[in-house]
């Protein structure tokens, strides 16, 4: 599920623990709904987002 978080975003994930995600543009469409994201973890815990879309 895809959360705000102060002025960024977080990836709640299905089998516990959330993501920060940096993303390059904003889905607030897609905010606090179930989504399906592509990217690249660049640390423990942060994601690097190409894409995020509904799930």
């Amino acid at each position: 599920m895809l959360l705000r978080d102060g002025g960024g975003f977080v990836l709640k994930r299905d089998s516990g623990g959330t993501y920060s995600l940096e993303l390059h543009r904003t889905p607030v469409d897609l905010v606090e709904k179930r989504v399906r994201l592509v990217g690249v973890e660049t640390a423990p815990g942060h994601v690097e987002a190409d894409g995020v879309q509904p799930a």
